[in-house]
């Protein structure tokens, strides 16, 4: 078999350690380490480990030919958070582990950091604290760097400093000739500006470099509440986002959902995680965010807090021995929107509660105008979102759950939830076409939903830099350029 040749070839190549073989205690360790258990049931013919950049480039030389041939799949993965199936695992092919491209460096005077594409984003964190320095990176210290990093991603501080791919300076990447280069605005500039919302189409990136500033404390948390305040809380939200003079410091996430372990006190209970990014104590721009009533006291963590123990909070929150699945839309910031999709997605839940383990969430995170304006100044990117459509709202579905025999279930609900959130949206004239990547269900097509000219942008870059189509035709997952 071929499958058996790729294997063979890579062993040839590399030292057994690197290929980590199935029925191995080594090999279930890591096929078992991803966010959602269902990523896991993927079952890889092997999971390689590059040490280093160099190991990456020799293993797209040992495994390009095959998977041209249609012989192997590969997959790439960084840490492992995304949950859509088969986005950074695959069956009877080879995973592609970063995680031991490791490495973080600051340069040109402490105004960049070099990261390595194993990393994870508290380790970076950690390191950059440690000098008062910041980056726009993951709300959770597990999240990894590429996933945000090539798809958009929001941080705490993407009111003020933009996408979290806008703050990429530079991709170092390894293409499918093997060839080593730099995408940024002087080099490859084309490159550089798909790889800003192009995810796994175009190359394997092996160190991101991304602009930092400096960073003191902030203040904010977690404060959980009950749903007749739901609608105060969006209204002022909308408010916030239309008002001219709003300040750039604020990070607000606003939620409702149902859980088994809150059943008992409501059917459906709401969070909202809000963030002030200077260091300011009880901020009034967030007291109606946080000073609603009632609310549970003993799980209220709003406090002066640094961006470390944000990281760990939100990454405590998010933790998972779950099946996972996201789904998202995006709107624009308008209030009866936004109550009509709640109230469709509240009507959804009862049929589901009895699912074992399930916990799943309506939550609403603005890209404020001020987020969206940062783009064309920091070089551009892919994404195909217009700054005078602003303010916008993603509404994210996120759902926690069990057992396999129910994932049809919560998919076909959730993705009617979407399908009829959309058609209310465009009924209303509010609809926005922008699904952000890291969040999408595989069903969805966010590359499709970047606009017809930045699409076939980003498949003239594909056959720029990726002439045979290895990241096409190779790489399954993910969300591919040609239909």
């Amino acid at each position: 078999m071929a499958a058996n040749k790729v294997l063979e070839a890579l062993q040839g190549a590399f030292p057994t350690v690197q290929v980590v073989l199935p029925n191995t205690n080594a090999f279930t360790a890591l096929n078992t380490s991803y966010l959602s258990k269902a990523q896991a049931e993927l079952q890889p013919r092997a999971i390689f480990l590059p040490r280093d950049r160099d190991d990456v480039v020799k293993f797209i030389r040992v495994i390009g030919p095959y998977a041209l041939q249609g012989s192997v799949k590969f997959a790439v993965r960084g840490a492992g958070q995304q949950p859509a199936l088969g986005c950074n695992n695959v069956d009877d092919g080879i995973t592609v582990d970063l995680r031991n491209l490791t490495g973080i460096i600051l340069k040109d005077g402490d105004e960049t950091v070099s990261i390595g594409a194993g990393e994870r984003w508290g380790e970076v964190y950690s390191k950059l604290q440690e000098k008062g320095l910041a980056v726009t990176g993951s709300r959770s210290s597990m999240g990894g760097i590429g996933g945000l990093a090539l798809s958009g991603g929001l941080s705490f501080f993407s009111t003020r400093e933009g996408f979290i791919t806008d703050n990429v300076t530079n991709f170092e990447a390894v293409l499918a000739s093997g060839e080593v280069i730099n995408a940024n605005a002087n080099e490859n500039a084309d490159l550089f500006v798909s790889l800003r919302g192009g995810g796994n189409n175009f190359a394997i990136v092996t160190r991101y470099d991304m602009r930092t500033f400096k960073q003191g404390k902030l203040w904010g948390g977690a404060v959980f509440y009950f749903p007749n305040s739901f609608p105060s809380q969006v209204e002022a939200y909308v408010k916030e986002l239309k008002d001219p003079e709003a300040t750039k410091e604020t990070h607000i996430m606003i939620g409702a959902g149902y859980s088994a372990a809150f059943a008992q006190i409501s059917e459906v209970m709401c969070m909202n995680q809000v963030y002030y990014t200077g260091e300011v104590e009880s901020p009034p721009v967030l007291d109606p965010y946080v000073n609603m009533q009632p609310q549970l006291d003993q799980m209220r963590s709003v406090r002066m807090l640094d961006l470390v123990d944000a990281a760990k909070e939100q990454a405590g929150q998010g933790s998972s021995t779950s099946r996972v699945s996201y789904i998202n839309t995006t709107v624009k910031a308008d209030v009866l929107t936004l109550m009509a999709a709640y109230e469709t997605y509240v009507n959804a839940l009862t049929p589901l509660k009895a699912i074992e383990g399930l916990t799943t969430s309506f939550t609403l995170q603005a890209y404020p105008k001020s987020l969206l304006d940062v783009t064309e100044s920091a070089g551009g990117n892919s994404l195909g979102i217009d700054p005078l459509n602003g303010p916008l709202m993603s509404i994210l579905l996120l759902s926690f759950w069990q057992n396999k025999e129910d994932d049809d279930k919560i998919h076909s609900t959730f993705k009617g939830v979407i399908e009829a959130v959309d058609q209310d949206a465009a009924t209303r004239g509010t609809a926005v076409p922008y699904k952000y990547m890291n969040y999408a269900a595989p069903f969805q097509d966010p590359i499709t939903m970047y606009g017809k000219e930045n699409k076939a942008k980003l498949q003239a870059t594909s056959r720029k830099y990726d002439p045979e189509g290895l990241f096409q035709k190779g790489v399954s997952g993910g969300w591919k350029l040609f239909d």
